[in-house]
């Protein structure tokens, strides 16, 4: 019903009622309080930035929130234990669970390691299930080590596989979602490996801890496991019915068509999105297109080259031919120009706020040790009152780093013109 509908608003050219993205499969929702728990990857706020980022510009509209609580060394059965602490106290409707690098121990696989893990996982399950917080179960990356060879499915992955098996199972026990990035992240590190005789470490960082090209690589998995939509946004003309013959997640107005020119304005409802410094990672991924459909289609247009311009600036020069198949634009877009802009800003927000809430609230106080000397000068009760003071007032200051990335959200109509190169 809802294709026919978009069918029918096509043909009519009725803009103001360009259809939206559909996100009812997506795991998060309008309205999601969202936490995300791990170990020291998730600490690093590079794949829960990049899940962040990517959910806010494909909905821009959406009241959603995130926060990130992981903590580097921690296993299983520290985010069960510090559960009631670090999750619940931000009322969550929604979150990701993210360990198994540390539970392994970094050896062959074993059931005196295994057993904890799991009941770890369970007993987060249980907590989750209690406050009705819907759950995502990530399983962990694999290593990529610079050792040879054509497979990375060696020593300790081949324990982090089984520790993935037990994440599957239990998701299914507990009626989540389960999310498999090991291996998609694996067959990435494969097709590398199978290039040469000689294999550098393509996600940056160490082994264990990637940078920001494993990290959106990551991030890209566990968005895809999530059911996460590609499409931005999508639009068609035809230079000789001088008519917009189809759209999608956008309204345009005012075109103006010839066999040499076309303009128009275009209102889109999401915006493109890719960290520029995880670029290095496209060459072995193609995670860029997979996640931002932003498509062009013009019919109609004389022989030649053609430049596409958004508000006066050239993003890309294309071909009379592609341009009437039809071409995602999106890393083009993302390169120069307004649209590029506006993700960068928003990019930025985000990880003001992150950065915020990880070294004033959750390092800064939560987990900052108190000496036990102090409690000498200042009853424990009294100390422990004042910090959740202390912690109540700046969630308050993230509440309004909250609304700065939202107003960075704020969609903006642009001006495309389609001109010869010549």
């Amino acid at each position: 019903m809802k294709s026919t509908l978009r069918c029918m608003f096509a043909i009519l050219a009725l803009s103001s009622l360009a259809p939206q993205v559909q996100g009812e499969d997506f795991f998060f929702k309008d309205g999601d309080r969202v936490v995300m728990i791990g170990d020291s990857i998730t600490e690093q706020h590079l794949y829960s930035n990049y899940v962040e980022m990517w959910t806010v510009t494909r909905f821009p509209h959406w009241k959603i929130t995130f926060r990130n609580v992981g903590i580097g060394g921690d296993r299983s059965v520290g985010g069960n234990s510090r559960f009631e602490r670090d999750v619940l106290l931000h009322k969550p409707t929604a979150m990701t669970v993210d360990f198994g690098m540390n539970d392994g121990s970094y050896r062959e696989f074993s059931e005196q390691t295994f057993k904890p893990y799991m009941d770890g996982l369970q007993g987060m399950a249980d907590q989750a299930k209690a406050a009705n917080i819907r759950t995502a179960w990530v399983t962990p990356q694999p290593l990529d080590n610079d050792e040879q060879g054509a497979t990375a499915l060696t020593g300790y992955n081949q324990t982090l596989e089984k520790f993935s098996e037990g994440v599957k199972t239990i998701a299914s026990k507990n009626d989540g979602v389960f999310v498999d990035q090991f291996h998609p992240y694996l067959a990435v590190l494969d097709s590398a490996r199978s290039k040469g005789p000689k294999y550098n470490r393509i996600t940056a960082g160490d082994a264990v801890h990637p940078g920001p090209p494993g990290q959106a690589l990551m991030a890209a998995s566990i968005l895809k496991g999530m059911h996460f939509p590609s499409l931005v946004a999508s639009v068609s003309v035809d230079v000789k019915q001088k008519k917009v013959t189809a759209q999608e997640n956008c309204t345009v107005s005012g075109l103006e068509a010839s066999e040499q020119k076309v303009r128009f304005t275009k209102l889109d409802n999401a915006l493109p999105f890719f960290p520029e410094e995880a670029s290095s990672i496209l060459p072995w991924s193609s995670i860029l297109d997979e996640l931002n459909d932003y498509r062009l289609q013009v019919v109609g247009l004389a022989p030649g080259k053609y430049k596409v311009r958004i508000d006066n600036v050239d993003v890309v020069e294309l071909t009379s031919e592609s341009l009437a198949a039809g071409v995602d634009i999106a890393a083009e877009v993302l390169k120069t120009g307004p649209i590029a802009e506006q993700a960068k800003k928003v990019k930025a927000a985000v990880e003001n706020k992150n950065r915020y809430h990880h070294d004033q609230i959750f390092r800064g106080i939560v987990l900052n040790n108190v000496p036990e000397w102090i409690y000498s000068a200042i009853p424990r009760e009294q100390l422990e009152e004042k910090k959740k003071a202390i912690i109540a007032e700046r969630l308050q200051k993230v509440i309004e780093l909250d609304a700065e990335v939202a107003e960075t959200l704020e969609m903006q109509s642009h001006q495309f013109e389609i001109v010869p190169a010549s």
